[in-house]
Formats: structure tokens, sequence, C-alpha cells
């Protein structure tokens, strides 16, 4: 791992292990020391999927089977906190998700977003920590190859949706999602108040 002082930010991304799966994967370990150590020295950070859920098991919050698997473009709703400092999320967007696990918020956190398939869909901590249970970094090519890789995934379930669903999304999707992703990484960007 790098030394906090080599780098300005974090960004903490997805994988198919669980965040629990330690014996599997001892570097799990490591890993969440290290982000819990970039978050107490105040590093901005940014964790999509899995790594959202590294960041709340590094903070003491438990990662668990969500009730259903999300797979697919569905809708999450901002949950705009009573705090001036937290990140301005829409109050709807559709957006991309490839995830069958969820994670209780970490102590103090801001909620921002939730699914009617998942309630913690988005966090904040602080003024500089981001957790985000979907994937505003995709794109058309990134679908098609976790598509090709993890179809068998596609299992017919109320939030899976179907190969052909998922790839049939219009460019304006993706457009909406990155253009979302812009301003998560703006707002973690600047300057502490």
């Amino acid at each position: 791992m790098p030394s906090l002082d080599e780098f300005d930010m974090l960004i903490v991304m997805g994988g198919p292990m669980s965040a629990n799966d330690e014996s599997a994967f001892p570097w799990l370990v490591q890993e969440k020391e290290f982000i819990r150590n970039a978050i107490e020295a105040g590093k901005s950070i940014l964790g999509i999927c899995l790594g959202a859920q590294l960041i709340a098991s590094a903070m003491g919050s438990r990662v668990f089977p969500n009730r259903v698997k999300e797979i697919g473009w569905w809708p999450v709703q901002g949950i705009q906190p009573a705090n001036e400092l937290a990140f301005p999320f829409p109050p709807s967007i559709e957006v991309f998700h490839w995830h069958g696990e969820t994670f209780e918020l970490p102590p103090g956190a801001l909620h921002l977003a939730k699914s009617e398939g998942c309630e913690n869909q988005a966090f904040q901590l602080g003024r500089s920590v981001i957790g985000l249970q979907f994937h505003l970094e995709t794109t058309p090519e990134l679908v098609q190859g976790l598509v090709s890789h993890c179809r068998d995934e596609l299992l017919p379930s109320t939030y899976v949706q179907s190969e052909v669903e998922i790839l049939s999304a219009p460019p304006e999707k993706y457009q909406a999602i990155n253009h979302l992703m812009g301003e998560v990484l703006s707002f973690l960007c600047r300057p502490n108040p």
C-alpha cells in the first residue's frame, strides 16, 4: 500500500468477492486497515459497490447479503440530510447496479440515497468520504464486459434485469450517470470549508 502522503484521493472500486471474505482473500484485512487510516487522515475517498462496503466494514459496520440482488438499471432516490456539507444527491436517477450485498451505515454517516430494493445506496462520512452501492462510472463497454463474464448471475428476480434489458440502455442513461460521477468527484476534490 502507498504511504498516505503519496496521494490526495483514494477510489476503492468493486469486485466479485464479499468484504467479509478475509479468509479467502487475506489482503482484505490490509486494505480495510489502509482505508480506515486514510479516512482518519482526512483523505478524499470514493467507494464504489464493494468499495463502499469496504469503507463501511473498515469503519466497523456490518456488510451482509441484501434481501434481493440488484442487477441492471434501477432508480435510486436521493435523501437530503439536514446538513449543508452533504453532497446534493438528485431526488431520483436511474443508475447501474450489480450487487447482492449491502451494509449498515457507518457511525456518523449521512444517508444520501436509497432504492426500493436496497435501503443503503449511498452515504457520506464527514466532508471527504462518499460510498456508492451502484456504478456511476459505467460505460457501454464495461456493461458488455460484465454481462459477458457474469451472465450466470442474471437469474430472473424482481431486481435482476435480463441481458437484453441491460444492454439496451440508451446513451442518455450513461451520460446522466457519468455526469453525476463528475459531480461526485468534483465535490470530493473541493477543499474542506
